[in-house]
């Protein structure tokens, strides 16, 4: 069988792998009643307490439009507060309620088990010099001027 082109390549295998570990970060904290993006927004303010809807829309990838939807669920759920900043009214800042803290370190435990799967393969030095490579690949392409993979 003669292997399609796209596999050999980096970027696709990284995309296979992040869709794979979407699917199962997915799978992993259903029964929380989260999403991933909901993790990951629950992640974030539980280090960076007061962040706004578009900064923590830029931590978490997403767009501000979609953050809002987000913490609006979150809201709901009675796992974030949002608070008027008390300099700039019409800014919303997030926090994680006691609800919310108890359910991102429960989801913290599901998810380290998926990424555990994910990297049984590999040495602790593999892992160390994967984390490594990865951001070393983020860098250069936020790095970019502009050229978007252009010679």
């Amino acid at each position: 069988m003669v292997e399609d082109g796209t596999r050999r390549r980096i970027g696709y295998q990284m995309k296979r792998a992040q869709h794979a570990l979407r699917l199962a970060m997915d799978a992993a904290v259903r029964d929380l009643g989260l999403t991933t993006p909901q993790y990951a927004a629950l992640a974030v303010l539980e280090g960076e307490a007061g962040l706004s809807g578009a900064g923590l829309a830029r931590r978490c990838f997403v767009t501000p439009q979609t953050m809002n939807g987000i913490l609006a669920k979150l809201e709901g759920a009675g796992l974030v507060e949002r608070r008027r900043h008390p300099e700039h009214g019409r800014v919303l800042q997030a926090y994680l309620t006691e609800t919310g803290g108890a359910v991102v370190s429960r989801a913290h435990a599901l998810v380290e088990a998926v990424e555990g799967r994910m990297l049984e393969g590999l040495t602790e030095h593999e892992r160390g010099r994967l984390l490594v490579v990865l951001r070393g690949c983020a860098e250069a392409l936020e790095r970019d001027d502009g050229r978007a993979g252009l010679p």
